[in-house]
């Protein structure tokens, strides 16, 4: 996805996209969502000057935000870059605006990320793991 080829970097984002919405590769998506590199590689491909390589990024980028079972890293990342992400997004691709599925689905992303609670400075481990749990509902066991 690093490639400088557009074809190369469009045709690897189109696999890596395939594999991880495959239902049957379920422990693979679950392995790479869990790894914050592979959220800023993503968060880096909304950002290309190709609107294509753009729209397949979102495609890998929406796994990580609607993942309910984020990892530490991934969770910090996102609450790191919440108030630039809800800024970006909004405008993301508005020239789709006649892709339904692909409207509601920036549209569920942003309340994703609304959603998620303000990182605290100098917060500890385990406190990351209560915000996980709040950022996918907050009601926890009970």
């Amino acid at each position: 996805m690093n490639s400088s080829s557009y074809v190369t970097k469009r045709q690897a984002i189109n696999l890596l996209s395939a594999l991880l919405l495959e239902r049957t590769n379920y422990s693979l998506m679950t392995r790479y969502v869990e790894n914050a590199d592979n959220l800023k590689l993503c968060m880096n491909l909304l950002k290309e000057d190709r609107r294509m390589v753009n729209y397949e990024g979102f495609h890998i980028f929406k796994v990580f935000v609607a993942n309910p079972h984020k990892s530490p890293a991934v969770l910090r990342i996102l609450i790191n870059n919440r108030d630039k992400l809800l800024k970006f997004l909004p405008g993301f691709l508005n020239d789709r605006k006649d892709d339904v599925q692909f409207e509601d689905e920036k549209a569920y992303l942003i309340k994703m990320i609304q959603e998620l609670p303000t990182q605290q400075q100098g917060q500890p481990q385990a406190d990351l793991q209560q915000l996980q749990q709040q950022a996918i509902g907050g009601h926890g066991p009970g």
